[in-house]
């Protein structure tokens, strides 16, 4: 299939800005690709497709406030820079985004914060917004850390046009969240509540965790008609014994094993063994998934509604079927379900 295929036009209004006030309200649709059935809900009411010892698999990862804002020496130009990935503890070296990147050059130094006692060096280019920093801090790695917390913004997705507010720090987080490592949410999981979770394991389903710390790799667009040729940053990536054990046991029992989110996808068919079965691993995936594709391990998944031409919507139309989820979205633009990170929920079964 050909990028083209993934082109869709969204009116700027279905742009979700906030979130649902209470998470598991947004609207649901449910997709059954057997039938060929759409169905609308509320995304509680997810608990009426799922049984005793069926599995949903979440992704753990836990975002960390990425975006800084600093100002270039000597002029004292605001420069927006992005934490992307930890290179190196020890020498607090960094893989980062900056904006605006033309200011921004091998050996400038950048301040941060009112007493500009975290201060950082530009190390190198990787991209054209790319920098690798060095920061410069006095005090322990973890006191250089918890003033990163101190200093960083909830890395909101460009799209969302408003100032960041206190509340955003929890709401893009899901209840869930344990592992920090995240870019951005992986947010599909947002949706669900305390009370939700909390229905779903009295019922008796189970939840394997996996963790995929989200880059902006998943976000990056693409650039290139023939989809084999696109590429994807590298996530990190840790799937333990206990989640393999629960998934590859409701497997073989034929149980529903539900990925919430493209990420937690990404992650378990990053791993399948050659039977077809999940296997242990703590390294990095670039796994691009589109139509066709033969998935290993979920027979459902729950997603939200994303962007045009993104891997996101790609991966889904592979799992859903292209023509259907077309028909989908077609519906779900006319019936005005929200799109994006605070968007409302599908489920696939």
């Amino acid at each position: 299939m050909k990028l083209s295929h993934f082109n869709f036009e969204l009116p700027e209004e279905l742009l979700a800005e906030y979130p649902a006030e209470n998470r598991d309200e947004s609207r649901l649709m449910v997709l059954n690709r057997k039938e060929q059935t759409i169905e609308h809900k509320m995304f509680k009411d997810i608990i009426d497709y799922f049984d005793e010892k069926d599995v949903m698999i979440l992704n753990n990862t836990k975002v960390f406030p990425a975006r800084l804002f600093g100002n270039k020496e000597k002029t004292g130009a605001r420069i927006e820079v992005f934490l992307l990935r930890e290179l190196n503890q020890e020498q607090r070296l960094w893989d980062v985004l900056v904006d605006p990147a033309r200011k921004i050059r091998i050996g400038n130094k950048l301040y941060f914060g009112e007493d500009e006692t975290l201060v950082a060096e530009v190390i190198d280019n990787t991209t054209s917004r790319g920098r690798t920093l060095r920061f410069l801090y006095d005090g322990s790695y973890q006191e250089f850390r918890i003033k990163l917390q101190e200093l960083g913004e909830t890395p909101l997705p460009k799209y969302i046009k408003r100032e960041v507010e206190p509340e955003d720090e929890e709401r893009y987080q899901t209840i869930y969240a344990k592992n920090e490592g995240a870019v951005a949410a992986p947010t599909a999981g947002l949706h669900f509540s305390k009370h939700l979770l909390k229905r779903l394991e009295i019922k008796g389903v189970d939840f394997a965790e996996v963790t995929l710390h989200v880059g902006l790799g998943t976000f990056n667009p693409v650039e290139v008609e023939d989809l084999s040729k696109h590429k994807m940053d590298s996530e990190e990536l840790k799937i333990e014994a206990k989640a393999v054990e629960t998934i590859n046991k409701a497997q073989k029992e034929k149980r529903r094993i539900c990925a919430v989110g493209t990420t937690a996808m990404r992650a378990i068919e990053s791993s399948v063994s050659s039977s077809g079965t999940l296997n242990e691993v703590e390294g990095w995936t670039n796994k691009f998934i589109f139509p066709p594709y033969d998935f290993s391990i979920a027979n459902a998944m729950i997603t939200n509604f994303h962007t045009p031409k993104s891997t996101l919507l790609m991966m889904v139309s592979a799992f859903a079927g292209h023509d259907f989820i077309k028909k989908a979205y077609d519906e779900a633009v006319k019936e005005k379900y929200k799109f994006y990170s605070y968007g409302d929920a599908m489920l696939i079964i």
